[in-house]
């Protein structure tokens, strides 16, 4: 597409992928298809938690705000990403790609948040089991489940609000969807705050993120080295390796995209991992705390089991 094409200012034209006719229905209806299982398996999970009762307790409290973060972070992308795809006039208004960037990155910093508040919950009831009840209370969960989003709204409300500040002299987001990066770059005008404070949000969230979860499991750690309890060990990894392996997963697609924006020569890279940033973690999540988690994978087992009697 040419670049020079003029728009109203208010309309700005995404880059986007640019696939081949051969292969463009078959990419749509993978993305369907993805986007759809993504649903139905996080969806799925809520009703479970929120219908079954003895269900009704903080880790699976905790994991309902990582599907609902999961659910709108990418339902504000994937849907517009596969209209895309087959559409050759990828035009968006300004005020709609502000709110994706918005919802975009609301995604990333809440799913820090609150997979810290659940390596705090996992820390305590390994370490200080006898207590948990009476720490770990529905009103400390709620209260700590707020905090995470409440910072996160404050951290991206700043993000985003130095960027609509800036005038701009170009309408071509130079990526498959809008994000702060993107946005500010359609400005001629000295960004330098922008990128100062972007510094400051990546460097804040994943330092304290890391920083949290390395201190807890360490303490984890040595709570069953010393108490040497193959059954306080075998609930330890049951609970917590779930855990880690999503907060990895969610960590290095997220590095990897930050990393990409910085290397221009790349653009393809760095829109496929953009994507897979919001797609991977939201895919497995469900799954690998259904797996992981006996409870909640008994009770989905059952349900499953019933709707097959039924039928």
């Amino acid at each position: 597409m040419d670049n020079n094409m003029s728009f109203p200012s208010h309309i700005l034209q995404i880059q986007g992928f640019e696939f081949s006719q051969t292969f463009m229905y078959p990419i749509f209806f993978s993305m369907l298809f993805v986007y759809l299982s993504l649903l139905v398996s996080n969806i799925g999970v809520l009703v479970v938690i929120i219908k079954e009762r003895n269900l009704h307790q903080p880790m699976y409290i905790l994991f309902c705000n990582l599907s609902v973060n999961d659910l709108i972070g990418n339902t504000v992308l994937l849907p517009r990403l596969m209209a895309d795809i087959v559409s050759t006039e990828r035009f968006i208004t300004y005020s709609q790609c502000v709110t994706q960037a918005f919802f975009s990155h609301m995604f990333g910093s809440a799913s820090h948040m609150i997979l810290i508040i659940m390596a705090f919950d996992r820390y305590v009831a390994i370490c200080y089991p006898l207590r948990y009840t009476s720490i770990m209370t529905t009103k400390t969960v709620v209260t700590l489940s707020v905090s995470a989003w409440g910072a996160s709204l404050v951290l991206v409300s700043v993000l985003l609000g130095l960027t609509i500040r800036l005038s701009r002299c170009s309408s071509i987001i130079r990526n498959v969807y809008c994000d702060n990066a993107s946005l500010f770059k359609l400005s001629c005008e000295n960004v330098s705050i922008n990128n100062i404070y972007g510094l400051f949000f990546t460097v804040l969230l994943f330092t304290s993120s890391m920083g949290s979860i390395a201190v807890t499991y360490f303490r984890i750690a040595v709570i069953c080295w010393t108490k040497k309890s193959k059954e306080l060990n075998n609930r330890a990894l049951q609970t917590c390796a779930s855990h880690l392996v999503v907060y990895l997963i969610m960590l290095w697609s997220g590095f990897l995209t930050i990393i990409l924006h910085r290397f221009p020569d790349y653009p393809y890279l760095r829109k496929l991992a953009s994507v897979l940033f919001h797609v991977v973690p939201a895919h497995f999540n469900p799954i690998i705390y259904g797996m992981q988690t006996k409870s909640l994978r008994q009770k989905i087992i059952q349900i499953l089991c019933r709707k097959v009697t039924h039928s």
